[in-house]
């Protein structure tokens, strides 16, 4: 058994990144860029106006003076000529500042009159013109290597004015759910002793939060032959195999044994964590295969410490992208944990992280409202509210 330290750094150095490849734009929210991404043109690429209102030569324009209105500039459209004194241009957000002018002065401020316009006093002190290069320069770096393209970040990808992007190819995945008592959510009243499958849904559902595809889904009996065959199917078809349950040493404990004809190789066999201890990696037929508790809770808590970095060493990027730990406060009182590194679940409100009252591995409810893992080292002694704790986004 070692302890989850030693685990992260031996993914770390044994696990590397499967390649890359390159997307048509529209087809890369959610993936990981696998090289920095620089930008074509400056943004803007010319001063432009901040709101909808009239150009103008700040140094010649006067409250109450006429000026005349020789045009217009819209986003798209710019004015072509050149601002001279005396005269203004009916200008729109986005729309370039036309030579010569140097204010945008809101329409709430004008009071036209066909050809002419005045401005009332009061227009100041903004000048509403954002200036060229004011979000980013030709060249720079928009985005580092590593970086999830999320709703946002696709945002700023799509500023750089590229079709297509280099990114990591998916890691493919395979989740199996062993056990005699899974039953497919919607059936399992109809089984007398069964239970519904909740584990390969909520592993399923991260693998796609962390940017690899989840290929193949489903659920083994307790049979040793259907599930080496089930194995030898699913490690065809993935760079990584996830098997839940069955870990321990008992008769009917399979997640081990099923890969073994395979050619199955542990890197770690146990974890000195709570929850989790079962938790195990390995390799079969140069694919991965990471085995997780049966039991809910824990079956989460180590996706999130194991799976989730395992995934990010296959896209290329940084553990500490997806292992950001933060020193936050206790908003409530936690006692003392036992021997192992502790996980405790935790939930954030105003005033810092308090722990849930049901740290059950099998909970199920309790981890809706789990948003933030607490880090407990062995031993830890019972802490006092406002104790700050090192914790991790859930």
């Amino acid at each position: 058994m070692i302890s989850y330290a030693e685990a992260i750094r031996l993914i770390e150095e044994t696990v590397t990144p499967l390649g890359v490849e390159r997307c048509a734009f529209a087809e890369c929210a959610g993936r990981i860029l696998a090289e920095p991404l620089h930008v074509r043109c400056a943004a803007p690429r010319v001063p432009v106006a901040a709101m909808d209102g009239y150009a103008v030569c700040d140094g010649t324009t006067r409250p109450g003076e006429p000026l005349t209105v020789i045009g217009e500039s819209r986003a798209g459209s710019g004015f072509s000529g050149t601002l001279a004194p005396g005269r203004a241009v009916r200008i729109f957000t986005g729309a370039p500042m036309p030579d010569g002018a140097d204010r945008c002065i809101m329409q709430e401020y004008a009071r036209r009159d066909g050809d002419q316009v005045r401005f009332t006093d009061g227009y100041g002190p903004g000048w509403h013109v954002r200036a060229a290069g004011s979000d980013f320069a030709a060249g720079d770096m928009l985005l580092a290597a590593g970086t999830r393209l999320t709703p946002r970040a696709m945002i700023a990808a799509a500023a750089a004015d590229v079709a297509s992007l280099t990114v990591a190819r998916p890691a493919r995945v395979a989740i199996i759910g062993t056990g005699d008592e899974l039953a497919a959510p919607g059936s399992a009243h109809l089984r007398a002793d069964a239970i519904p499958d909740s584990v390969t849904y909520g592993v399923s559902a991260m693998v796609q939060q962390a940017g690899a595809l989840a290929v193949r889904r489903s659920i083994g009996l307790d049979d040793l032959a259907a599930l080496e065959k089930e194995a030898g199917e699913a490690l065809a078809e993935a760079d990584l195999v996830i098997v839940t349950g069955g870990a321990s040493v008992g008769e009917r404990d399979f997640a081990k044994p099923m890969f073994a004809p395979h050619g199955l190789e542990i890197f770690f066999s146990k974890v000195a964590i709570k929850p989790g201890k079962p938790v195990w990696l390995g390799r079969a037929k140069e694919t991965w295969v990471l085995g997780l508790p049966g039991n809910p809770t824990s079956a989460m808590v180590t996706a999130r410490l194991i799976l989730v970095p395992l995934l990010a060493r296959f896209h290329g990027q940084p553990l500490a992208s997806v292992l950001h730990w933060r020193s936050l406060p206790l908003a409530t009182a936690m006692g003392a944990t036992g021997t192992r590194e502790t996980f405790v679940r935790a939930r954030w409100d105003a005033i810092g992280l308090s722990p849930l009252g049901n740290q059950h591995s099998g909970a199920q409810h309790a981890l809706v409202e789990a948003d933030w893992l607490i880090r407990c080292p062995p031993d830890q002694a019972a802490l006092d509210a406002g104790t700050p704790v090192t914790a991790l986004p859930f």
